[in-house]
């Protein structure tokens, strides 16, 4: 059973892939009008969405099929009245695939483990990688190759995006340089810096982590960042963090260390003036929109892949 849980379990062959079909599904998607005819596909959220919930549940409607929305918050499963294995096991029954927006990624590892269909990770505290696989695609569209692009993030090294962009980009030969406060609550987790520099090594790319800032973005051809408040940040933490993370806002000084035809990333929500000053964000060189709007074809050319396993 193929399933999308994290980046670390496909290989680059099989991301590109995946990539190749989001592009056609873009130029041609009247080509995939009935690629889901008669197949549904079960949407949990425990987390809050506007990107994940719009753009999977309009890729489905666009070829053919049928979505549904699940709310952990007012279900057994949220109260707790339901096992992740029994739930996994009950919806292999009722549906052909399951996306689940999550806190905990153990949860979607036991879902995977449980379920007999795929299942695709819409989001958890560790990975990201239905996101990544659109920034990907928005990389490649606006640089017209993936490998040798150098990509620094800058801000929080502590969360899904960077873990699962520190992945993509280390597996398909991008230099990812991460630039974030030093500290175990800032910094990528150990296990997937090793993970990246393995990959790396094997595409002919580096992973570099730094504390400064400027030293990751020099000669960068992508500039990313994220937002500095994740959902699962208290709102007390907001002035402190605010404090730790303001050296690695992007504004236009820092953007003007990197290449000059260099792209600006944020995957959404951002807030001006915090990870990115309103200069950057509304500016010639950023692409968040164009990098939102890859979210529904990347996510359609995974639901049309996973499906298509399902029947070898």
């Amino acid at each position: 059973m193929l399933h999308l849980v994290s980046m670390k379990e496909w290989p680059p062959q099989l991301i590109e892939e995946v990539l190749d079909l989001a592009d056609d599904m873009k130029r041609q998607p009247a080509k995939y009008a009935m690629a889901m005819a008669g197949k549904t596909l079960l949407m949990i959220f425990e987390k809050p969405s506007l990107r994940t919930r719009v753009s999977f549940e309009t890729g489905v409607t666009q070829m053919g099929g049928h979505a549904i929305y699940y709310d952990m918050g007012t279900s057994p499963l949220g109260a707790g009245k339901e096992n992740i294995a029994d739930t996994a096991r009950v919806i292999s029954r009722y549906v052909n695939i399951v996306s689940a927006r999550l806190f905990k990624h153990e949860v979607i590892v036991e879902l995977a483990h449980h379920a007999t269909i795929p299942v695709i990770n819409a989001l958890t505290d560790h990975a990201h990688p239905t996101q990544i696989l659109a920034d990907l695609q928005t990389i490649r569209e606006k640089k017209g190759r993936l490998k040798g692009v150098k990509v620094a993030y800058c801000g929080d090294g502590h969360n899904n995006v960077t873990h699962s962009l520190m992945i993509g980009c280390s597996k398909l030969g991008l230099d990812i340089r991460v630039a974030c406060p030093e500290g175990g609550d800032y910094t990528p987790a150990a296990d997937v810096t090793r993970s990246a520099t393995g990959f790396a090594k094997k595409a002919g790319s580096q992973v570099l982590i730094t504390a400064d800032a400027a030293e990751a973005v020099r000669g960068a051809d992508v500039v990313y960042t994220d937002s500095w408040m994740s959902y699962h940040v208290a709102h007390e933490k907001l002035e402190e963090r605010v404090r730790v993370f303001t050296p690695y806002q992007v504004s236009a000084a820092l953007m003007a260390e990197a290449a000059p035809d260099a792209i600006f990333m944020n995957c959404l929500p951002a807030l001006r003036g915090f990870e990115q000053t309103a200069e950057v964000m509304d500016g010639p060189q950023s692409v968040v929109f164009d990098e939102a709007e890859n979210r529904l074809h990347a996510h359609k050319a995974i639901l049309v892949r996973l499906l298509e396993d399902l029947k070898k």
